[in-house]
């Protein structure tokens, strides 16, 4: 997924069950689609929430994540985890050599 970084949320952290501790940044992109253009996704281990560290806001981003869904009292809750999250690098023709050479035929 494609987008422009539109927002960072609060880093939030705590202890699991087992006694490991955890935490998990949200962060949200704007796709630029017509509708529902923004879109919230998770990064869960210091690991990945490192990956937000090279980026600010308003860059343009790719991010690759897994969909999930979990059912709680008969309600579904969908959550994006990114697994891997890079700044997009545009490429642009800044200049552009038009030089065909001696053998040119036109």
């Amino acid at each position: 997924m494609k987008g422009k970084l539109v927002k960072v949320l609060d880093l939030q952290s705590g202890t699991s069950k087992a006694g490991k501790q955890w935490v998990k940044q949200s962060f949200v992109i704007d796709t630029g689609g017509q509708y529902n253009s923004e879109l919230c996704f998770n990064l869960f281990g210091q690991d990945k929430v490192d990956l937000l560290r090279d980026v600010t806001i308003g860059d343009e981003v790719t991010v690759l994540f897994n969909l999930s869904s979990r059912e709680y009292k008969g309600n579904y809750y969908t959550s994006a985890d990114a697994w891997k999250f890079k700044q997009s690098k545009e490429e642009k023709l800044d200049s552009f050599d038009n030089s065909f050479g001696e053998d040119n035929p036109f």
